[in-house]
């Protein structure tokens, strides 16, 4: 039999090896604190546990916003709402107070390349991480991409059970791409998989009825159009390019300077 390992002598050392990992770090703080405050033995533990939650918490944040792949991304109180020729705003609000998560239904931002589709998926999982969700974002072509790398019928198993776990699953850029009839059977299977049970965020460039267009054929893309907006909030966006009009303004500004010289 391997002997235990021997119990910390230091106060410290037996916070760590109990998982007090905060309270351990912040202990001459703590303890100063309590001193100066004259806190009762019972307020000293609730202050403890208080702060041993909310680091607790901090973290578990930090890591499902690592997990979740976001990348840098504008917070919506930059969206401009009033450049989209069209956009109804009350429901894009609604989305985001994530009353869509418990009901397990889906949302569909469909719109052409620069009107802020992606900017709206990533603040959802955003807004679901810090509400205490699990989430992740990629991009259709990186889920592709990483189901078609699996060798083995086990490892794509095991893989597509990775994106059944996360409460919200977004996956950008769904028909910026044609897929074979492999790479549209992977979608679908995680698609099918998370039906009714997990919520997805889904960004389209193109409207349903060109799906067709993209998939191997019209069946496929009916059965995934099925599924997806079957429980769904479709958030739809027109207008001209958010990326163009500030390309042609910094541009402007250049020949101005240009002019000035």
């Amino acid at each position: 039999m391997s002997s235990l390992d021997p119990i910390p002598t230091t106060l410290r050392d037996q916070l760590q090896q109990l998982g007090l990992v905060h309270t351990a770090a912040e202990l001459n703080d703590f303890i100063a604190r309590a001193t100066q405050k004259r806190w009762s033995p019972l307020v000293q533990l609730e202050r403890l546990v208080e702060a041993e939650l909310a680091a607790r918490l901090r973290q578990r944040v930090e890591r499902r916003l690592k997990d979740a792949r976001l990348g840098r991304f504008k917070a919506m109180a930059d969206f401009e709402w009033d450049w989209p020729t069209h956009l109804h705003r009350p429901t894009v609000e609604r989305v985001l107070a994530l009353d869509f998560l418990p009901q397990r239904e889906n949302v569909i931002v469909v719109a052409a390349h620069g009107l802020g589709k992606t900017m709206i998926a990533k603040n959802l999982v955003h807004q679901a991480i810090l509400a205490g969700h699990s989430a992740r974002f990629l991009t259709a072509a990186d889920l592709i991409l990483d189901l078609t790398k699996q060798e083995t019928a086990r490892a794509l198993q095991h893989r597509l059970r990775t994106y059944l776990r996360p409460s919200l699953l977004a996956i950008d850029e769904v028909g910026y791409l044609s897929y074979d009839a492999h790479a549209a059977d992977l979608l679908f299977q995680v698609v099918s998989r998370r039906y009714e049970q997990k919520s997805l965020v889904i960004t389209t460039n193109l409207p349903f009825k060109q799906w067709g267009t993209v998939f191997p054929n019209v069946a496929c893309a009916v059965a995934l159009i099925d599924r997806l907006t079957h429980h769904a909030e479709i958030i739809t966006i027109e207008g001209e390019s958010y990326r163009k009009r500030e390309a042609e303004q910094a541009q402007k500004r250049k020949q101005e300077q240009r002019s000035k010289r």
